[in-house]
């Protein structure tokens, strides 16, 4: 070899993200199946549906569960649109990111259970709220991972990279807060979950656009009222009968 040929390079390792995908959404799929199997029918009694009211922490565990897989499915779904191949350091990242969500039925079902229990609940909280704080991590470590070694499309916009960044990060800050509210309030750490994955889950942005969209062809439609002769209004002359006289 002379010195002047360029050194042996070994290929990188690279994948399309179609298996990945299919891969991730069957692991986000039956993790949130699994999660029905806690609601459970109570024991035939006189009064039903007192307990039925009595086991509203089921209720509640599942609800925020199913809400926090449906944010982490939305943000994954929306950095692998943005994926145009992956190397082997994503997929295992992607595979830790899915073995938290695979295990989140479990905290769930801790949570349901000593929710109502004034000591072991500050326990199943916390327990709860680390997992969900490990599936944010890892969701927002490997959409930096691809933007850093060049894994998303090249004819994305940078201003769309920055902006998805910008929605990953602060629900690591938003779950570290709420884990250290759950130290005392467990109850109310619960709830600040399920706000942040409703934050998430709910449009905010085109439900306002839609509103504003609403409001803009009403009043369009009030100025073109105005302009026709008469202000829009129709006058009719009420008919008179044949043994009537001419109108004084």
């Amino acid at each position: 070899m002379s010195n002047t040929e360029p050194p042996y390079r070994r290929p990188r390792f690279s994948l399309r993200t179609a298996r990945m995908e299919a891969f991730s959404d069957g692991i986000f799929a039956i993790a949130s199946t699994l999660l029905v199997l806690d609601l459970a029918i109570p024991a035939l009694s006189s009064d039903v549906g007192k307990s039925l009211v009595e086991q509203w922490p089921t209720y509640f565990a599942y609800l925020v569960s199913f809400a926090t897989i449906g944010n982490a499915w939305l943000n994954h779904s929306v950095i692998t649109e943005y994926l145009e191949r992956a190397d082997a350091i994503l997929l295992r990242l992607n595979l830790v990111l899915l073995f938290f969500v695979s295990v989140l039925p479990y905290p769930t079902h801790m949570l349901a259970e000593y929710l109502h229990s004034e000591n072991a609940e500050r326990v199943a909280a916390t327990v709860y709220g680390l997992n969900l704080l490990a599936i944010s991590g890892f969701t927002s470590l490997t959409w930096h991972y691809a933007v850093s070694e060049r894994l998303v499309r090249r004819d994305n916009k940078e201003e769309e990279v920055r902006a998805i960044s910008r929605k990953l990060d602060p629900s690591l800050a938003s779950y570290a807060v709420a884990i250290g509210i759950g130290l005392l309030w467990p109850q109310v750490a619960v709830v600040l979950y399920l706000i942040i994955a409703l934050f998430v889950i709910i449009p905010f942005r085109a439900v306002f656009r839609l509103i504003r969209r609403g409001r803009t062809r009403a009043l369009t439609g009030q100025a073109e009222a105005g302009r026709r002769p008469g202000g829009g209004r129709r006058f009719v002359l009420p008919l008179r009968g044949a043994g009537e006289g001419p109108a004084r």
